[in-house]
């Protein structure tokens, strides 16, 4: 009887966080239009619609198809539309391309959420056995990635339309914390330490097996890089002194004519920068974000320190607590660094970039069947980041979490912390 009642527990917990953040994404979208939800402002980014449809196929394609028996797809043509990079699932439309699809119209497509949430709630509801629960809560956690997808392509969207429009109206009279901290350094001594995923809880793929690594002594800055910081960079020819770049990074600057970073704009003498909340004074005591990793390696450069390894983010990371500015503070924009001495905002705000280029750990093995493909087959020519940001919501994060992109890319909350050798 016991056992009956914890299954019982288990399963409405289940459903619970189910409807939680299937909500939260349709939350997310609520303050669009259905022309806001069907655009796409680059091949890297998606319409709105397309996030609200993926997140249900995968629901549809790897929850319902092999759990209930007899299941029908609520339309045939949905796994050509909505697959995103699964070829073991079949061809697809192709991503550069996600904005051409005028229909199915957005009405249509919460209609196809709607159903997927019926017979999920259903399926939870009849006895959820531990593979059925691993598999439901990839399919959260893949949504709640897409959560954050959402924010950072709308914003790439507003901010290709010369109106400038606001996702969101700011606080009339937001308080800020305490004026920006001067830059300290924390050391941390030469460790044998762990890096990965280990004990309950969920993780992905890429962050097992736990393995040993070794750290030597190095420092870490208390708290990211600053908008102030990085306007000096800016003033000290940092984007004109190709001494500072990596050749390939180089080569983005004069081919894209970087001059700050994404969403800056110099008025007179002042930076202002497009946000959520519309166009915004820069505030020079905010972490920098939307800087690629070519342009965070120039600034190490250029002050004199470089990025942290992943390992050392790790390490530096395991003790503290994970608390921040994440999505559900509903800021969407990073905050100033509190007062104070000590680590700070490792977790939330800004994504931060690691020198640590995404492979595989010891003894990987991607996960059985088409999740094999979701971490595993991108373990080339990206960049780990840690931490998490502003638009990602707190119970997606961990220590061991490995966020992955390609070097050149800036339309993500990524910012930066810098590292020193001990003896520098």
């Amino acid at each position: 009887m016991a056992a009956t009642v914890h299954a019982r527990t288990c399963d409405f917990l289940l459903v619970s966080r189910y409807k939680e953040v299937r909500s939260r994404t349709e939350a997310l979208a609520s303050a669009l239009s259905a022309e806001d939800c069907a655009l796409q402002s680059m091949p890297d980014a998606s319409p709105v619609k397309w996030h609200l449809g993926h997140t249900a196929w995968f629901f549809e394609t790897l929850v319902l198809a092999p759990f209930v028996s007899g299941h029908r797809p609520f339309h045939p043509k949905y796994a050509y539309l909505f697959n995103s990079y699964y070829e073991t699932l079949g061809p697809r439309q192709p991503r550069a391309e996600r904005g051409l699809l005028s229909r199915p119209p957005l009405a249509e497509v919460m209609r196809y959420r709607a159903a997927v949430d019926a017979r999920m709630e259903a399926l939870i509801g009849t006895g959820a056995d531990s593979e059925l629960e691993r598999l439901v809560e990839t399919g959260l956690h893949h949504e709640e990635q897409h959560q954050e997808l959402l924010l950072t392509d709308v914003k790439h969207l507003f901010g290709s339309n010369p109106l400038r429009p606001a996702y969101r109206l700011p606080d009339e009279e937001e308080a800020e914390l305490a004026a920006g901290t001067p830059a300290r350094w924390r050391a941390y001594p030469a460790a044998e330490t762990e890096a990965g995923h280990s004990g309950s809880g969920f993780s992905y793929d890429n962050e097992t097996p736990r393995h040993r690594v070794r750290c030597e002594e190095f420092l870490l800055a208390e708290r990211p890089t600053t908008c102030g910081e990085f306007a000096a960079f800016i003033e000290d020819g940092g984007y004109r002194r190709p001494e500072l770049w990596l050749s390939d990074g180089w080569d983005e600057v004069r081919t894209h004519t970087w001059e700050a970073p994404l969403y800056w704009e110099r008025h007179g003498r002042d930076w202002r920068h497009f946000t959520l909340e519309g166009m915004r004074p820069v505030d020079p005591e905010e972490p920098v974000c939307h800087v690629s990793f070519y342009e965070a390696d120039a600034y190490a450069r250029w002050s004199g320190a470089r990025l942290p390894t992943e390992f050392e983010w790790e390490y530096a990371a395991g003790p503290e607590r994970i608390v921040g500015n994440f999505l559900e503070t509903g800021r969407l924009r990073p905050r100033r660094a509190p007062g104070g001495r000590g680590i700070a905002q490792l977790f939330g705000d800004v994504w931060e970039w690691t020198s640590s280029a995404y492979a595989p750990y010891p003894g990987f093995r991607p996960a059985d069947g088409a999740l094999g493909e979701y971490n595993g087959k991108f373990m080339s020519n990206r960049m780990v980041l840690r931490g998490g940001s502003c638009a990602t919501p707190r119970s997606h994060i961990r220590v061991s979490y490995r966020n992955f992109f390609r070097p050149s890319d800036r339309w993500q909350f990524s910012g930066i912390r810098l590292a020193r050798d001990a003896r520098s």
